[in-house]
């Protein structure tokens, strides 16, 4: 296998990309801190520690969205550096990313997990996103392709 395509991602692609990579780190700001922030606002409520317990149940409430405007804050940062045009070359080693900036070699070793989405190719390593590839970088038969490789990729490590 060997790609190469022309392609700037958007904004709301590394929005979207890096919403999807960070669902599960997220999940626990979004359920369960909330959650333990609740039940402790209310043992405080029962020792009679009121003011304690109402600043626990609105930590409560402000937790997530504290969250989205942190994850917000740091892709807006990043996108001086991502949304910019770039040649991506994707071979059976790895892919490489060439802006007029930078060039960045990732070998498929370093990903201990891919994910795939109707809408990207998530590349983890350990249990962080790392990576993304737009699916819609990429022709039909190229997104077969790589899909395929990846795919097999995948089920060689379960088996």
């Amino acid at each position: 296998m060997d790609i190469t395509i022309q392609y700037e991602v958007s904004p709301d692609e590394v929005a979207r990309a890096l919403h999807r990579g960070l669902k599960r780190q997220l999940r626990t700001v979004y359920l369960v801190l909330p959650a333990v922030l609740v039940v402790a606002g209310a043992v405080c409520f029962l020792a009679d520690a009121v003011i304690i317990s109402v600043g626990m149940l609105v930590a409560a409430v402000a937790a997530p969205m504290a969250a989205t405007w942190a994850i917000r804050r740091l892709a807006r940062r990043q996108l001086t550096y991502l949304c910019v045009p770039t040649t991506v070359r994707v071979t059976g080693e790895g892919y490489e990313t060439r802006t007029d900036q930078s060039t960045t070699m990732m070998k498929w070793s370093m990903f201990s997990r891919v994910e795939t989405t109707p809408e990207f190719w998530l590349f983890f390593i350990n249990r962080q996103i790392a990576a993304f590839l737009p699916k819609n970088a990429f022709d039909a038969e190229q997104q077969a392709e790589l899909g395929g490789f990846l795919a097999a990729r995948e089920n060689a490590k379960v088996a």
